[in-house]
């Protein structure tokens, strides 16, 4: 079994996918055609990047994604040069098929890193 991915999404972006087959948003106000890549990460990850890039936001959705269940490759890369920690990127729309999981994610991004 591999290992989870996790992508952070506005409700209305996850809805929407669900009705076209896949989700196509890269990052908060980007799409995956605006940016090239999808931004992803592991799971001791993406407690950061709602704290960095969704503090603001009430309500998010926690995709929890099987990689094995997506045909394009996801490459690891450098997300963060400062600090050089490595992200996954995928640079094909994703599935929804691949989504396993979708947990609602709402109240203050601190209170969530600390609980993860």
């Amino acid at each position: 079994m591999s290992t989870p991915l996790f992508h952070l999404a506005l409700p209305s972006d996850w809805e929407e996918a669900q009705r076209r087959g896949v989700y196509e948003i890269s990052t908060r106000g980007a799409t995956l055609t605006q940016v090239g890549f999808m931004h992803l990460s592991y799971e001791h990850q993406w407690p950061q990047v709602r704290a960095a890039f969704y503090g603001d936001v009430e309500e998010l959705v926690l995709l929890t994604i099987d990689a094995e269940q997506i045909e394009a490759d996801v490459v690891v890369e450098v997300g963060n040069p400062q600090t050089g920690e490595e992200f996954p990127h995928l640079y094909a729309p994703l599935p929804v098929a691949a989504v396993r999981e979708v947990r609602v994610l709402s109240g203050d991004a601190e209170a969530l890193r600390e609980d993860h």
